[in-house]
């Protein structure tokens, strides 16, 4: 029971709650990302609805269903990233191709994609419809890979049926869905809760559950205040805060913590069945997150160069501005982060950009529009790139510009992320702020 969760002192902590029967109906699991939070749900899902004693390895025909995440009393929603760890679970199926966990570790990142475009949700969310033939022939090649031998199948074919699977998500991943939850998915999963479950119990799991409208919340306060007997519900979020009081005050919550780098190699290890790389070593952040991203269709290897030609020309569009204003002196940071990243930025051999237009429209053609919910990690990029530059110059009138840039490209990632705003926009409108906020010299 919740083996599979390393690392976590949440996990004793819900193993202990179930064991003693005194879990909670509705539960709050909040902390960084990469952490557990979405597995944990996903297994506390499986041991609620055990026929027997909620092992991992738990042979009962539920567990089995909860294993490929196919149980009729699983839903599940809300705004996430699916493309980097469908692609680092297809390759460790592909290289350890005859292990039965290898499979199956590939089988449940597609589905935790298919899920959610549950005929539950049809009714509300026209993508769904639209999205008919490809959600079908997705379904088509999981059930191949379900009952396919992979011990004996010839590799050509398992590196084509795994190559077919992955592009058939990322056409689904490119619908998004919603950036944030709506209303009418909160409806939807209501009435399905109040349906009697096929098994022992259900469980509704809304993950990055910060990511939605007023309306939503009024709805899922309702659900919460009267929650049907047989149904597990647990929120996702990386803010404690983030979550409305008063929906706060209904879920009992289970903090989760960063891991150590020894766990989270012991992750990597037993999950993907892969070692974590010299270069992944030297990473300041989450070895996970850095590992997922490493498999990225945009990773922030190939981020990197775009985002140092989008920091100079940022600086060129800006200096160009300021000239035009008398009287007005080009501020030494815009000088030095055009100075630090232009070697960087000519790897690329991309033209010189003078016009805000041409920085934002070549920036959409080189990271494929930003597919694979890479807009975030090219700001935050960018950011650290301006942090990078305000800390060696070991000058205080850095900071303030320092902030500015902090300012304006944090509404940027949140347009995209929280307000479901074109990454297009985001970018006219970060370009136009910090122009005018140079040249009118606000907080600078």
């Amino acid at each position: 029971m919740f083996e599979n969760i390393i690392g976590q002192g949440a996990a004793f902590q819900l193993r202990d709650d179930i064991q003693s029967s005194c879990n909670a109906p509705s539960m709050l699991f909040y902390g960084p990302s990469e952490t557990g939070k979405g597995s944990a749900a996903l297994e506390l899902s499986r041991v609620l609805s055990c026929e027997e004693s909620g092992a991992w390895k738990c042979p009962c025909s539920s567990c089995e269903r909860h294993r490929y995440l196919l149980h009729d009393d699983l839903l599940i929603f809300g705004n996430r990233s699916f493309s980097a760890e469908i692609a680092a679970a297809g390759s460790a199926f592909l290289r350890n191709h005859s292990v039965l966990s290898a499979k199956i570790l590939f089988f449940r990142s597609l589905r935790k994609l298919q899920i959610r475009f549950s005929p539950v949700f049809a009714e509300d969310d026209p993508k769904i419809v639209k999205n008919k033939s490809v959600l079908q022939s997705l379904d088509e090649k999981l059930n191949d890979l379900w009952t396919l031998n992979t011990e004996t199948c010839e590799k050509a074919h398992l590196e084509n049926l795994c190559s077919l699977l992955i592009e058939d998500a990322l056409v689904l991943e490119k619908e998004e869905l919603n950036s944030n939850i709506p209303i009418g998915h909160i409806r939807s999963a209501s009435s399905w809760c109040r349906l009697a479950p096929n098994g022992k119990r259900k469980t509704l799991i809304i993950e990055n559950a910060e990511k939605m409208r007023e309306e939503a919340r009024n709805s899922l306060l309702k659900l919460l205040e009267e929650p049907p007997p047989a149904v597990s519900i647990v929120l996702t979020t990386q803010r404690y805060e983030a979550i409305m009081p008063t929906i706060l005050s209904r879920l009992r919550p289970y903090r989760f913590l960063k891991r150590d780098a020894a766990d989270e190699k012991e992750v990597i290890r037993l999950v993907f069945k892969d070692t974590v790389s010299e270069k992944l070593n030297e990473t300041k952040r989450s070895l996970i997150s850095a590992y997922l991203e490493s498999f990225a269709p945009q990773s922030s290897e190939k981020l990197y160069p775009l985002a140092a030609w989008f920091i100079v020309s940022l600086a060129r569009i800006i200096a160009i501005s300021v000239k035009k204003r008398q009287g007005k002196q080009i501020p030494g940071i815009v000088n030095a982060l055009g100075e630090r990243y232009a070697p960087a930025a000519e790897t690329l051999n991309l033209e010189r950009a003078l016009k805000s237009q041409t920085v934002i429209k070549t920036i959409l053609a080189q990271s494929g529009n930003f597919e694979g919910d890479s807009f975030s990690r090219f700001m935050k990029i960018c950011l650290e790139m301006i942090c990078t530059v305000t800390r060696s110059a070991e000058n205080p009138e850095y900071i303030a510009y320092n902030d500015i840039f902090k300012k304006y490209i944090g509404e940027a990632v949140t347009a995209v992320d929280v307000l479901n705003i074109k990454e297009a926009s985001a970018l006219e409108s970060l370009l136009f702020n910090l122009k005018k906020a140079v040249i009118r010299g606000q907080q600078w």
